[in-house]
């Protein structure tokens, strides 16, 4: 009875379906990064962990859903037209927003100052925005022309599993990694 109810919410609210999808995906992203950076069971930071669900479930989810919906109001076909067309507007719309408020928000997360958030924006944007503009209009192509608009924030979500791995290890560099990565991309 409570999986059907489940399942019931999952069909009725799309944005729910995301929700959940989101704060699976971001977490394990984040202890994908971890692990790389070395750490194991006992020694993950749960905390981190924590703050990558609550921001993917709460935020990125809620965010792209409307994204979604106001893109397919604006273009309601699905061709490949179509898809490369909002697939240059996402780049140039939502997804620097997006990135920004991911380095803003997840350092207030982390109890870091306002200022001190912003400048984590301003040095850590450009470098990850040069990667994303080699990765999501592909993406986003292939999501706004073949898939059915019900399955695209869940298709989004499987696809960023990547993606998050690369943005929690962006979040976790210091200063000076990504200078050299930015002069990398340069």
């Amino acid at each position: 009875m409570l999986w059907q109810n489940f399942k019931t919410l999952l069909t009725k609210y799309p944005v729910v379906r995301g929700m959940v999808s989101y704060s699976l995906i971001w977490p394990t992203s984040s202890l994908i990064q971890q692990t790389f950076e070395g750490k194991h069971w006992t020694d993950y930071d749960w905390w981190r962990v924590l703050r990558f669900s609550m921001y993917g479930g709460l935020f990125v989810a809620p965010t792209l859903y409307g994204w979604v919906k106001i893109s397919s109001a604006m273009w309601p076909q699905t061709s490949l037209r179509t898809g490369v067309m909002k697939a240059a507007v996402e780049s140039i719309s939502y997804t620097p927003a997006a990135m920004t408020c991911f380095f803003f928000i997840m350092s207030l997360l982390e109890l870091k100052t306002v200022e001190e958030a912003a400048a984590e924006v301003r040095k850590k944007f450009l470098p990850t925005y040069k990667v994303g503009l080699s990765v999501w209009p592909l993406v986003a192509t292939i999501n706004f022309s073949l898939i059915p608009e019900r399955n695209r924030v869940p298709f989004i979500s499987a696809c960023s599993l990547c993606w998050t791995c690369f943005l929690a290890y962006m979040k976790h560099l210091e200063a000076h990694e990504v200078d050299e990565i930015h002069q990398q991309l340069s």
